[in-house]
């Protein structure tokens, strides 16, 4: 473990009731609000805004832009793409229906849970009430709509399952009848997919 002091760039803004592990970097004109926890050994790139109440685990790495808002748990070991918008309200309006502006009263946060390790493409968008599983992999510019599995390998516009990835990273592309990849893993030769559940934390 780093036990050197948190990096906090002159120009970023942290809360004072915001948490920041050791050995975790906040780049310049990030953003990181009140009650905000961020883990040890982290990157926070330029310009991230980390909203109030948001969890980020250990060893996880966030690319420039991303906005993680209010209801939003990062496990250990993730990494966000730049530019990756994480949402938390399912039925967006400015005002309410006799025209008065919304206040946090009048909606409801709709969680999103990132399982260990898993990573997730540039400028992917991450519905409401959504879970990614472990080791998953989401596609650069994918709009997460429904939960993904551990190990899974989605793309698109709403997301869809393509395959599986291993935890080298390479994508395992599904079987020309529709069965799961099942096999040596031709980047680390290691067999997928794994026996049991062992290594997952």
């Amino acid at each position: 473990m780093n036990d050197r002091p948190a990096r906090i760039h002159p120009t970023a803004d942290v809360a004072p009731s915001a948490t920041i592990g050791l050995g975790t970097s906040v780049w310049n004109q990030a953003q990181v609000r009140d009650g905000a926890r961020i883990g040890a050994e982290c990157v926070i790139g330029k310009n991230v805004y980390v909203d109030a109440g948001v969890s980020i685990g250990d060893r996880v790495k966030v690319q420039n832009n991303v906005s993680l808002y209010h209801g939003v748990t990062v496990e250990d070991a993730v990494f966000i793409g730049p530019h990756v918008c994480f949402t938390n309200d399912k039925v967006p309006r400015a005002i309410n229906a006799d025209g008065t502006t919304k206040t946090d009263a009048d909606w409801e946060v709709s969680p999103i849970l990132v399982r260990y390790a898993a990573s997730l493409g540039a400028n992917s968008t991450i519905l409401p009430g959504v879970t990614i599983g472990r080791w998953a992999l989401v596609g650069s510019g994918s709009v997460v709509t429904r939960d993904v599995a551990d190990y899974e390998l989605v793309v698109g516009n709403p997301a869809r399952r393509v395959g599986s990835v291993c935890t080298s990273g390479a994508p395992l592309r599904d079987l020309p009848d529709g069965g799961s990849f099942s096999g040596d893993c031709p980047r680390c030769g290691s067999h997928f997919p794994p026996v049991g559940e062992a290594d997952l934390p």
